[in-house]
């Protein structure tokens, strides 16, 4: 997609260097997180390494791109200033301090100092739940993607102090004060994260993202679908927490029927918005179509599992061998291919968009090697179709390794090409991104105000 899309307002957004760092930073956990995949297949890691490993991935990754891409985008598509630029900046060191603290201590089975990280990362999700919030709370009416990003911000405030309290419980008997037993928090904790943080923010962007990248407008069938899902989603994860939280098997069930009926008809939204396309192909929807087909693969897995016994451990993400469909399949790609039209998009904005007219200037697409994105594409689609298959066919352990180091190359390519993106086209380069610079610490303008000019507030 070579355009600028239409209707966003791109003078609202805050300054480049506040998303971009947040998306250099996540690609750093990325790296971590598919890197210590790869050693723990063919090694054993000490301390509490799966659960540092997941936290890697999805707090430290996915949570921390999500945490960039509202903090860039919710002002461009809601056409309200960024609520602070400062605390868009603190938010960021908050939690990748505290992910990276709390990751290390799991490691090394420190777990009195536990808390110290957990209590870093909470600081960080409240700053941004509340500047995201608060810049939120602007725009109104609510559109489809602004209550889906509504409703995670609840979710991330209400996952940040369980958090803490599990962190707290693997040293001190804090749940005997409580009156609640740590499985059932954790089971709460996890749903909320998992399905209320992350995947309500992923079902609001991908239905722009999608409209945006197909140029397809959904029929009356599309509405409707939409409107069912608008109901049965966010209810079902309310049930479901709750039912896991409070150890009430039925309402537990019915929470979690609803909330895959609610994502099926969005599956099926996406699917015929892919199918209607009136655009080329391009890497974000080659990208999603894997989103639909994994989407689709764990729900069929996750549905049987979730009706027989909605409470057990092992079904908290679905199916137990459907976890690489989700982590991967859905999160994995749907990230990936966001990244690259929103990390050239800002560039070509920043650097480009007033050259327009004037001069010859790239477009978006022409920022990123081509080459490389068709080789990190084809290389983490055979890798993590191996791991998602490789519990559910019994693969042997060396294709699963072989699988996980494929699937290293391939994000590897993607950061290198992501990277290498930002210092070709950025003004600053990395540098200039990591750099505390000192426009990305000047606050935005006042609330319900506009900018002086049509240019990017930091010009």
């Amino acid at each position: 997609m070579n355009g600028i899309p239409g209707g966003l307002r791109t003078d609202q957004q805050p300054p480049m260097a506040i998303p971009l760092r947040h998306f250099v930073l996540a690609l750093g956990f990325l790296v971590v997180g598919v890197g210590g995949g790869f050693v723990m297949a063919v090694a054993s890691l000490p301390g509490l390494s799966g659960l540092a490993h997941l936290h890697t991935l999805l707090v430290g990754w996915v949570a921390v791109t999500i945490m960039g891409a509202m903090t860039q985008f919710v002002p461009v598509w809601s056409g309200v200033t960024i609520h602070s630029r400062r605390l868009a900046v603190a938010q960021l060191w908050l939690l990748v301090v505290g992910v990276a603290g709390f990751a290390t201590a799991l490691l090394a089975g420190t777990y009195a100092a536990l808390p110290v990280p957990a209590a870093l990362m909470l600081a960080g999700i409240w700053t941004f739940v509340y500047n995201v919030g608060r810049t939120l709370a602007r725009a109104r009416p609510f559109d489809f993607t602004e209550r889906h990003f509504a409703f995670a911000l609840a979710a991330f405030a209400l996952v940040a102090p369980f958090g803490i309290l599990l962190a707290v419980g693997f040293t001190r008997p804090v749940f005997d004060s409580v009156g609640v037993a740590r499985f059932e928090v954790h089971l709460a904790h996890a749903t909320l994260a998992l399905f209320g943080a992350l995947l309500s923010t992923v079902v609001g962007a991908l239905y722009q993202l999608g409209k945006m990248f197909t140029q397809a407008d959904p029929d009356r069938l599309d509405q409707w679908l939409l409107r069912l899902e608008q109901v049965t989603f966010p209810a079902g994860l309310v049930a479901l927490a709750l039912g896991r939280g409070l150890t009430l098997e039925p309402l537990a069930r019915v929470g979690a029927v609803a909330l895959l009926v609610g994502l099926a008809a969005f599956t099926v939204v996406i699917s015929r918005l892919l199918v209607g396309a009136t655009v080329e192909q391009s890497p974000m929807l080659a990208r999603y179509w894997v989103v639909v087909v994994a989407l689709f693969a764990w729900i069929a897995l996750a549905a049987p599992t979730w009706w027989a016994d909605p409470l057990a451990y092992d079904a908290l993400f679905g199916h137990p061998d459907g976890r690489n469909l989700l982590l991967f399949g859905v999160f994995g790609f749907v990230v990936i291919g966001s990244l690259y039209h929103i990390v050239p998009f800002i560039i070509w904005i920043e650097r480009y968009s007033d050259r327009l007219g004037f001069e010859q200037v790239p477009m978006i697409d022409d920022l990123y090697d081509d080459r490389l994105e068709r080789a990190d594409f084809w290389a983490t689609l055979v890798g993590f179709a191996g791991l998602a298959a490789a519990p559910l066919v019994g693969l042997p352990s060396v294709a699963v390794a072989a699988s996980s180091a494929l699937a290293t190359v391939g994000v590897g390519l993607f950061v290198a090409n992501m990277l290498w993106t930002i210092h070709r086209h950025g003004p600053d380069g990395l540098a200039g991104v990591l750099a505390s610079a000192l426009e990305s610490g000047e606050e935005s303008p006042a609330a319900g105000s506009e900018p002086d000019v049509d240019v990017p507030p930091d010009q």
